[in-house]
């Protein structure tokens, strides 16, 4: 049984990034009437307004103090979506993880606001040894130990609509180019989680509001990253070349390529990421959020080739 009105004021943050776009259209479709989205990113906040105009909607910057802060009076629910997950220098992941959550904790307790939905990552778990991933433990740690009710559900890599980045970009290269690069032999086993299941999980958890769970949410499908590929070749019907390129060279490419981007899509510690080995054992999301999940190449498929969201296309 739900714990929350569907029109009770729910409030984002982070909210014109991927997540947040797609949990926007899930939540209204399941209802929800009084969503406040916050964000700093101009463009893609007047990509939210646009598609959602019935969406009250704050251009504000979370690391700064600020009158955003109002927007948690009589809010039910805080979702925290925002995080830095790209970057060149550790302070911006400081900033737009950490220093960002403090002021949102800060504002959740200050306007009493009942529970909290944390989004974190699988990396927390993993292997890897980045700024993204370090700054991603200490802002789930803040949580945990604020004193707010809350859940935190870590998902693994995702895709869907939207996707400025990851698969999404992946697709949108392979439509420009009669040839893809493969790092080695592109046998690095994937775990990706659809964004539309994932939202779903999330909305589960504003409802049922578990009381400092913690939810490992991954992709059912176990793919090898040249499998994806090749599966989003098949469904955008592309007669696109894949070749593979030994691994030190593809590295040695993207560390060049970066000192020449200020944002590049793909980084040489998403590289090393990507190819880090690690397996992941999520919940039963069918079992505990009863959402079962939607099959890999129907969800490419509506990722990459629906008419209406497929072909907007977020800004990093």
């Amino acid at each position: 049984m739900s714990k929350i009105d569907k029109h009770a004021k729910l409030v984002l943050t982070g909210a014109a990034g991927l997540v947040g776009q797609n949990l926007i259209v899930e939540l209204k479709a399941q209802g929800y009437t009084r969503l406040v989205a916050i964000d700093k990113h101009a463009y893609n906040l007047d990509i939210l307004r646009q598609l959602h105009p019935d969406v009250t909607t704050l251009l504000a910057d979370l690391a700064e103090d600020g009158d955003w802060t109002e927007a948690f009076i009589d809010a039910s629910c805080v979702v925290q979506l925002h995080a830095q997950i790209t970057g060149k220098t550790p302070d911006l992941f400081v900033r737009n993880n950490l220093d960002a959550t403090r002021r949102v904790l800060e504002a959740v307790h200050r306007h009493a606001v009942p529970y909290l939905v944390h989004i974190s990552s699988s990396v927390v778990v993993s292997v890897g040894d980045d700024d993204y991933t370090r700054t991603k433990r200490v802002q789930e740690k803040m949580v945990v130990e604020s004193g707010i009710p809350h859940c935190v559900l870590r998902p693994t890599l995702m895709f869907g609509w939207f996707d400025p980045k990851h698969l999404g970009w992946l697709s949108r290269f392979m439509a420009k180019t009669p040839v893809f690069p493969i790092p080695g032999d592109g046998r690095y086993m994937r775990q990706p989680l659809y964004e539309r299941d994932f939202c779903r999980c999330i909305v589960r958890c504003i409802e049922a509001q578990p009381g400092g769970n913690i939810y490992d949410v991954v992709g059912d499908t176990r793919i090898d990253y040249v499998d994806i590929i090749k599966t989003i070749k098949q469904a955008k019907r592309l007669r696109t070349l894949i070749v593979h390129i030994p691994y030190g060279l593809f590295h040695l490419l993207l560390r060049v390529y970066a000192k020449f981007s200020g944002k590049p899509p793909f980084t040489a510690d998403q590289l090393k990421a990507l190819t880090a080995g690690d397996e992941f054992h999520g919940v039963d999301t069918a079992q505990v959020f009863g959402v079962r999940q939607t099959p890999f190449a129907e969800a490419i498929r509506e990722s990459y080739c629906d008419e209406k969201y497929s072909g907007i296309t977020l800004k990093r």
